[in-house]
């Protein structure tokens, strides 16, 4: 039996850097993987990289790119040299500007105090879906490792009916089985909790761990038990 939605939850590695963070995202059951293509972290990875990775992949696994208040020009450039499925806007894009590269989108929701959630989500009708992440002010626009309070979404979001819910926002194998059994997405997105951790304890970005890779999916496949 399946959980919440009456379907087993999807699965997106974000900020993959490397062929084989790739491959063991697509091997662990990952439905996929995220490239990003904004210069302001060190998950960034050129047209070059990116073109490894997705060769390297098998069939089935979604490539998306994501990018934060991008030119036009580069969106377009990003799509004339990776094959992206889907374009992931992590920024302040207008809907006209997201829906406007003839690809599905998905548009980044920062989930923050006073802010109307369902007049966001309502703005962005075109979106294939809404990935709801953590805001930190002057902090960076997503892979922080840092979650929210669940409960401030509201219920039409989280409706069992829903396929336009994507949770993210510091979610590791420890707490997305949790997540998952609370709300009931139609997605779940992580990047910095699958990282392999550093000596001084934080997470190295763009570097996964294929342990930690593995471990998200199995719970997320328990908790859609």
């Amino acid at each position: 039996m399946l959980s919440g939605s009456g379907t087993r939850t999807r699965v997106k590695i974000c900020g993959i850097t490397r062929v084989e963070d790739g491959v063991a995202a697509a091997r662990a059951g990952a439905d996929a993987i995220g490239l990003v293509f904004w210069p302001g972290t060190p998950r960034c990875v050129n047209f070059e990289q990116a073109g490894g990775i997705v060769a390297a992949l098998p069939a089935f696994v979604t490539v998306v790119g994501l990018f934060v208040d991008p030119q036009p020009d580069a969106v377009r450039a990003a799509l004339a040299a990776v094959p992206l499925d889907l374009l992931q806007f992590h920024g302040s894009e207008l809907p006209e500007f997201c829906a406007s590269f003839a690809r599905p989108y998905i548009k980044a929701v920062p989930v923050k105090p006073g802010g109307d959630l369902l007049q966001y989500a309502n703005r962005f009708s075109s979106a294939r879906a809404l990935l709801f992440d953590a805001f930190q002010p002057g902090g960076m626009p997503g892979g922080t490792g840092a979650t929210f309070d669940w409960n401030v979404l509201p219920q039409p979001l989280t409706d069992a009916s829903s396929r336009r819910l994507i949770l993210s926002g510091g979610l590791t194998p420890g707490n997305v089985a949790a997540a998952i059994r609370h709300l009931h997405p139609w997605g779940v997105d992580v990047s910095s909790g699958v990282e392999v951790t550093g000596d001084d304890g934080r997470p190295r970005k763009g570097i996964k761990s294929q342990a930690k890779i593995f471990a998200f999916v199995r719970e997320v496949r328990s908790a859609d038990a």
